[in-house]
């Protein structure tokens, strides 16, 4: 009554607004149905915004919306990219490979256009420290171009290892160009932006959250770490600019992490996917004549780079990884500091265990999030029912992101085994085909199982209710974690 006395027309503004309200969510379901996706998910959105009101829509904002068949780069820009990388195609029944690893080439070849660069020399580092100091080796002895791309840059003493470098090398009439991720280096200092920018250094955040575009961007992440010079020599992996992969932080070991240093043709490959986000994010293209795209060895390691992202027409790295199980006669070794399988994922690994292969996942006791802890436990119980092998990784923080399958086959980069880097994040890896390297990989990941707890089935079954239940509320969430 007071409300009324005070603005007379309040009735008719409050059913405009629920009628305006109404109509939106009726839209949006519209949307939802419309974009055939998963029926389950399609669903768990349609309930959210009926039973959420306002909360609910606001949810699937920021959460929920798809960006299938947004352009990152317009096709003309492509064709000048690629024109770049004139390596010639290996004729595929050349290769000593398996069939399955032949299949997964013709996959990625399906999904990217046709790649595959023979001539690389690998070097895998498995510690911050070994990778930091190499890469700054590299940048310092950069003498055209840097380009660094991380989903976090901290604020912290190998942080300005790097931006100290960089600056230096831009000082010295060298092209450096950086992209960050706005979320991921949400802490990184303005004051040390702004004294990178009169150094000469281009730097700029990959989608930038601003209030009015907030629900435009918060969810659409860069997850990338990639890193470029001279054209010669890339990196790609897991790690980021931190001290906790170096140091370690707060008393605790330096995180556990997976990164390769290449040296040969798939530096294209690196340079190519840099090349996207930077037109993505500055609408300028890196075509100079002077931008050296990669030497070419005569022989080495085979590679593929796949990137996948949210506005890719397929979710690639998920693909890959799908087939790369399915394939698989006699071992799948995964380590992934976040386990959340899709349905269809899972669904893969339980069939290839209940066959006969040999299928380890090893995650960290105690990752960097507990929600995503709880998140992950709630998938072990179906994983050992079904004979895959889980162990805990003890030491410190597993950070490392590594699939190996039978002898000639591994990936890893940034992409986690979860929904948010199959679905959500901007990711790129590296597949890497050879026995030599695959065993590599493979001991290294033994010899990280020496440093793990096998969960044994009878013991999970007796964790505390009140944990079990906490995972599956989480679980819940798992395709916005």
């Amino acid at each position: 009554m007071l409300l009324a006395e005070l603005f007379p027309y309040a009735n008719i503004v409050y059913n405009v607004l629920t009628v305006l309200y109404f109509i939106t969510v009726a839209t949006v379901v519209i949307v939802v149905l419309s974009e055939n996706r998963n029926p389950v998910k399609s669903m768990a959105w349609m309930l959210v915004l009926v039973g959420l009101p306002l909360v609910g829509l606001v949810i699937y904002l920021v959460f929920g919306r798809s960006l299938k068949g947004v352009t990152m780069i317009s096709r003309s820009s492509l064709r000048q990219l690629r024109r770049r990388n004139d390596f010639p195609e290996p004729d595929l029944d050349t290769l000593q490979l398996s069939d399955e690893s032949l299949q997964l080439i013709s996959l990625v070849n399906s999904l990217t256009g046709p790649q595959l660069f023979t001539g690389n020399d690998v070097k895998v580092f498995d510690n911050g420290q070994d990778m930091v100091d190499a890469m700054l080796a590299d940048i310092a002895a950069a003498t055209q171009y840097v380009h660094v791309q991380f989903f976090i840059i901290e604020n912290d003493t190998v942080g300005h290892q790097l931006c100290d470098l960089l600056m230096e090398k831009a000082r010295q009439g060298i092209q450096v160009r950086v992209l960050y991720d706005y979320v991921g280096s949400f802490h990184f200092s303005s004051s040390l932006l702004k004294q990178m920018r009169k150094a000469g250094v281009e730097i700029h955040p990959f989608l930038e959250v601003t209030f009015t575009q907030f629900a435009n961007r918060v969810n659409w992440r860069n997850h990338r770490k990639v890193v470029v010079i001279d054209g010669n020599v890339g990196y790609i992996g897991g790690m980021n600019i931190a001290d906790r992969y170096v140091t370690g932080e707060k008393g605790q070991r330096p995180w556990r992490d997976t990164h390769l240093r290449i040296a040969g043709e798939a530096v294209a490959a690196l340079q190519y996917s840099f090349a996207i986000d930077w037109n993505f994010t500055t609408r300028s293209l890196l075509t100079s004549p002077t931008m050296r795209y990669a030497t070419r060895p005569t022989s080495g390691t085979m590679m593929q780079l796949l990137a996948s992202g949210p506005t890719s027409r397929w979710n690639n790295i998920s693909f890959v990884f799908f087939k790369a199980i399915a394939l698989a006669k006699r071992r799948i070794y995964i380590q992934t500091p976040y386990f959340l399988p899709s349905d269809a994922l899972l669904k893969a690994m339980q069939s290839a265990a209940l066959a006969g292969v040999d299928v380890r996942v090893m995650v960290p006791r105690k990752p960097d999030s507990r929600m995503l802890r709880l998140a992950t436990g709630s998938y072990i119980k179906e994983c050992l029912l079904s004979g895959i092998k889980i162990y805990f990784y003890e030491p410190a923080m597993l950070h490392s992101k590594v699939v190996i399958m039978d002898d000639d086959f591994v990936t890893t980069g940034s992409t986690n085994f979860d929904f948010r880097s199959f679905e959500h994040n901007f990711e790129a890896n590296a597949l890497v085909y050879g026995e030599e390297f695959n065993h590599q990989m493979a001991e290294a990941f033994l010899n990280d199982q020496q440093h793990c707890t096998r969960v044994v089935l009878a013991h999970w079954k007796r964790r505390p209710l009140i944990q079990k239940a906490l995972e599956s509320i989480v679980r819940l969430m798992s395709p916005i974690l």
